[in-house]
């Protein structure tokens, strides 16, 4: 039976549907259809978005900085919402990492290694509210909430650093002395919060942060230690592999000697603004 009635803005009441139909299932099957019914039933508003902000990192040429952003991040999403606290959202979003010891307070300016990357990242979170949120539902009533999300995500990078006036892709150069390429993209969990607002009828704004945990050592190219400088064949590579001398003419990077800190992956984050449009429907959870 269909209830026609309205909010104050115009959205038809959501329906729910309480009918059940009875079949014989095994009770692990029953329990499962149960459990899917639950969340499809009432997810039925979406909300497409914007997102943007900045990117910062955190690695073997930046330790302190927990939320210094190095370069500009932007991205689009979409979002299901199951009910006024529970969300899924994927996501796609593109930024720019980058770090020098010569500007770094990690304390190793003599080092002088630099790089930077752009991400690329596709990732699938779940977002809750700590209150209860309904966009246009009622101008003064469920239009604020804090929020955490978590989720699992994919990300390609790409170190580079710039030597003579030319940009060099630092993967293929093997700056370690390393056999073989590293990987290209790595496994993310995405985890953060922040505070979203429901501004004008289906209109939201929110400011979110959050950090990748990443399974790699590699985003800035420095991992382990300073490879022998006679197993080099390319030129470039070797002149990379080494930059402390640039300045000085006094090279420190002796063969065994620390590089960079592999007992600790790298990391990135996410700080910016999101807006998004809230599509309701007939058959939304409100």
């Amino acid at each position: 039976m269909k209830n026609s009635g309205k909010n104050r803005y115009g959205v038809k009441a959501c329906l729910k549907d309480a009918k059940q139909k009875s079949f014989v299932f095994p009770k692990t099957l029953f329990a499962f259809c149960f459990l899917l019914s639950a969340f499809t039933a009432n997810a039925q508003t979406w909300e497409p978005g914007l997102f943007i902000g900045g990117a910062g990192y955190q690695g073997d040429l930046d330790t302190r900085n927990l939320y210094k952003t190095s370069g500009l991040a932007g991205g689009v999403s979409i979002q299901r919402n199951f009910n006024p606290y529970f969300a899924f959202k994927l996501a796609y979003t593109h930024g720019k990492i980058a770090a020098a010891d010569s500007s770094s307070k990690a304390g190793q300016p003599e080092r002088n290694l630099s790089f930077h990357s752009q991400l690329d990242e596709l990732s699938l979170m779940g977002e809750f509210n700590f209150m209860k949120y309904m966009p246009g539902y009622d101008p003064y009533k469920y239009r604020f909430s804090p929020f955490v999300f978590l989720g699992i995500g994919l990300t390609s990078f790409n170190p580079q650093a710039e030597y003579q006036g030319q940009t060099y892709d630092l993967r293929p150069l093997r700056t370690e002395g390393q056999t073989g390429d590293y990987a290209r993209s790595t496994l993310v969990i995405p985890y953060g919060g922040g505070i979203k607002y429901n501004f004008a009828s289906s209109w939201n704004i929110a400011l979110s942060a959050g950090y990748r945990y990443v399974r790699t050592d590699y985003l800035d190219d420095v991992s382990g230690t300073y490879a022998n400088k006679a197993l080099f064949t390319n030129s470039t590579a070797l002149a990379l592999s080494d930059r402390s001398g640039e300045r000085t003419g006094v090279y420190l990077g002796t063969a065994g000697s620390q590089r960079g800190d592999s007992q600790k992956n790298d990391t990135y984050f996410y700080i910016g603004f999101t807006l998004t449009f809230t599509i309701l429907t007939s058959n939304c959870y409100y």
